[in-house]
């Protein structure tokens, strides 16, 4: 099932929460709306299950219009952060409520709950209340009550924020399983950039109502568009510069570093002033095809997998590098020469 929205706005009093926002998500795509709390991803999810109709605007799923048309009529299947199950109800029960709503007749309902319940492998537990069941088991059963009905679309509102890191894992994966063997058009709600990333097919980044950037997840961390996508989705070491080449090959960008070489954008010509900005993890030890810079380690941090360096350069400008799985650990006071590949610099205006 297609979803297209088009110039959806929405305010709440006299602040806008969605600025004319346009988009299309495929059918069987795990579309993902991303940033951080308040950027409005969440109402444009309720808009998209039906609990809210915006100001100003089309909602469309399978090229019908939707506007005006209530969410028990649109076949959409939602998950919530607080799970929001009957606590008097078995978890059997609980999955079977929309389909008793729909008047499903009893050999067909408890059929379609225990396929449920196979697939989010809670099928040894339906006769279990809500209160008897781990927060991560709780879940599970939310998502199988979406799932029963079959849905056009699932919507996730959140799903994993309530969980312990480990859960957050464990279910992160099922439900990618999940979604990849049911080909259900998926659109889930997160502020957590490390869940987009590795999830999602594509990705819709918010910034106060406006939709900043779509693309898949390595476009978005590897070539963002603006410093927010760039910061919002990870670290990045800044150089501020001016273009003094832009073509078909690439730009270069004069830094007080000297020059860097990046991955081309048209849009940004000679004289530009712009940011040329690279990710700790692409600081490479050694030289590359842009200029080395010389420096010593001022700090340290170990990670676990991996090991994060302050590192001070001969003319004051300082960076920060990540080692995987180090084998040796530089103490402070070390010197170094470090580099960064052109295909690893991005550059965005101002």
């Amino acid at each position: 099932m297609t979803i297209e929205l088009r110039n959806v706005f929405q305010q709440f009093g006299a602040t806008p929460v969605l600025r004319d926002v346009s988009l299309t998500i495929a059918s069987g795509e795990f579309f993902f709306l991303l940033g951080p709390s308040g950027c409005g991803k969440t109402t444009l999810l309720r808009i998209i299950a039906g609990f809210q109709n915006p100001d100003r605007g089309e909602v469309s799923m399978g090229g019908t219009s939707m506007n005006g048309v209530p969410a028990h009529r649109r076949n959409v299947g939602m998950v919530f952060q607080n799970y929001a199950l009957w606590p008097h109800l078995t978890v059997a029960e609980n999955v079977a409520y929309g389909l008793e709503v729909r008047k499903v007749s009893t050999p067909e309902r408890q059929r379609r709950v225990a396929d449920a319940l196979e697939m989010v492998r809670m099928e040894d537990l339906g006769k279990r209340l809500p209160g008897e069941l781990s927060g991560g088991q709780q879940q599970r059963v939310a998502l199988a009550r979406a799932l029963v009905i079959r849905p056009d679309v699932l919507l996730l509102d959140e799903p994993l924020s309530n969980l312990d890191a480990r859960l957050r894992l464990e279910l992160r994966d099922e439900i990618r399983r999940i979604q990849e063997a049911t080909r259900i058009t998926t659109v889930y709600v997160t502020h957590d950039q490390h869940e987009a990333l590795s999830l999602a097919d594509r990705v819709a980044v918010f910034e106060a109502g406006v939709l900043a950037q779509l693309d898949a997840p390595r476009n978005l961390y590897t070539r963002p568009g603006s410093r927010f996508v760039a910061e919002f989705l990870g670290e990045v070491n800044w150089i501020e510069g001016t273009v003094s080449r832009s073509d078909a090959q690439g730009l270069v960008v004069e830094t007080p570093m000297g020059p860097l070489s990046a991955s081309p954008r048209p849009e940004l010509i000679p004289g530009s002033r712009v940011r040329a900005g690279f990710r700790p993890e692409s600081v490479q030890w050694g030289p590359t095809p842009n200029p080395s810079w010389k420096g010593t380690v001022f700090r340290s941090f170990y990670q676990g997998d991996s090991e994060e360096y302050g590192l001070q350069l001969s003319d004051g400008f300082r960076v920060k590098a990540l080692v995987s799985n180090p084998q040796s650990v530089l103490s402070p006071g070390a010197e170094v020469t470090v580099s960064v590949r052109p295909q690893d610099v991005f550059v965005v205006a101002g």
